[in-house]
């Protein structure tokens, strides 16, 4: 299980201790003498090019192994994409702590990593973090809020159970499984990610942590089907989840108070639906 997320207080640190100022002068020393190691670097491919004994493409890589290192780079050419590189991963990191990676939905995330690695970055610096995050912190209900409502509007609205006004008891979810001779197998993709991401929602109206990607329902259910090959039925503290030969799962939920607070999301981005219920 993850530990309960991070999340920024104040205007100062996130907490357990991962300071805002120790991370800006971090990077900053470290740029530093990531530029003064590559004119070092120049100045001494310089000096064995002169006296013969070839540059450092030659004397500083492993034979066979040449490839390109921005080490090896003029400043100006390699400071750049150095920076960019440190400054993608601090971010990351920064998002991971905290805890909005948690609130989003598969969708979110992939549009989030996107932006990451081909968008412009901004600088690191305390206004920049500061500014981003309390700019999140603020935002974090409607993120939440938006995964449950693009998880309900996923939904395949060809079965009766899955009403376009709310969650029941039970949704029917397509091409979930799929089955041949050797039996059943998991399905990867969207409906696996929207299987995910319901269960999060759960947890997160729970009050509970989320489980680590390496223990999620998609990942038990894959477990039970792959040592229960003779069963079609998976249940866990949330779902009873009947899954048949045609690909279709049949998902009854077991926590009706965590269903109707879904469903009070619900009516709140779409006033007047819930009335049929």
């Amino acid at each position: 299980m993850q530990t309960e997320p991070e999340v920024i207080t104040g205007n100062t640190e996130l907490i357990n201790s991962t300071n805002i100022e120790r991370i800006v002068t971090g990077h900053d020393a470290a740029l530093l003498q990531i530029e003064q190691l590559i004119q070092q670097l120049n100045a001494i491919s310089q000096l064995t090019a002169a006296i013969g004994g070839g540059n450092a493409a030659d004397w500083a890589m492993k034979s066979g192994h040449r490839y390109d290192c921005w080490l090896m780079e003029k400043p100006e050419k390699a400071m750049p994409v150095i920076t960019h590189n440190i400054d993608r991963s601090l971010w990351r990191d920064l998002m991971l702590k905290s805890g909005m990676l948690s609130l989003m939905d598969a969708q979110a995330r992939e549009q989030w990593q996107q932006n990451l690695e081909e968008g412009d970055l901004p600088a690191i610096n305390e206004a920049n973090i500061l500014s981003t995050f309390q700019q999140l912190h603020q935002s974090k209900a409607e993120v939440f809020e938006r995964g449950i409502i693009n998880v309900f509007k996923g939904l395949s609205w060809d079965y009766t159970t899955n009403s376009p006004c709310f969650f029941g008891k039970k949704i029917i979810i397509n091409n979930l499984v799929t089955h041949n001779r050797w039996g059943y197998s998991l399905t990867w993709g969207f409906r696996r990610d929207q299987l995910t991401d319901l269960e999060r929602m759960l947890f997160l109206l729970d009050g509970k942590a989320i489980p680590d990607n390496r223990g999620d329902i998609s990942i038990r259910l894959m477990d039970h089907i792959r040592d229960n090959p003779g069963k079609d039925v998976y249940d866990d503290a949330y779902f009873t989840i009947r899954y048949f030969q045609k690909g279709t799962a049949h998902l009854t939920f077991k926590r009706p108070e965590l269903v109707e607070k879904m469903n009070d999301i619900i009516s709140k981005h779409y006033p007047g639906m819930l009335a049929s219920r």
